[in-house]
């Protein structure tokens, strides 16, 4: 997949501690195979694929729900691994010390841009 910047949602979209879920597109706008996710935490973007690194699988049981239920850690929903947010660490689970793939992420007059990775 080409790396260009794809427009996910707006800023707005992710009030409230929201997830916004996406598809990565090729350069001609066409959906991928890949999904990703976005979020804001104490106000840093972050973006990741929406892959656990054991399964390979989704991680969300739900649209748009990704975190435990103490609102800490992201959360697999097939086997309950435990992810940092910052940095994408698997920190409990069958892919401990694995992490998550990171999008790169950023603003541009109030949407929110991601990029995959090489």
């Amino acid at each position: 997949m080409t790396r260009h910047w794809q427009t996910v949602c707006e800023h707005a979209d992710l009030a409230q501690g929201r997830f916004v879920e996406f598809s990565l597109t090729d350069d001609t706008g066409a959906e991928g195979e890949q999904s990703g996710f976005a979020f804001e935490r104490e106000g840093r973007l972050y973006a990741y694929l929406n892959r656990c690194p054991h399964l390979g699988i989704e991680l969300n049981w739900m649209p748009g729900r990704f975190m435990d239920l103490d609102n800490c850690f992201i959360q697999c929903a097939n086997h309950a691994a435990l992810f940092i947010p910052e940095n994408g660490q698997c920190i409990a689970g069958p892919c401990q010390g694995d992490a998550l793939t990171p999008l790169e992420v950023t603003e541009d007059g109030g949407a929110i841009l991601v990029r995959a990775p090489e």
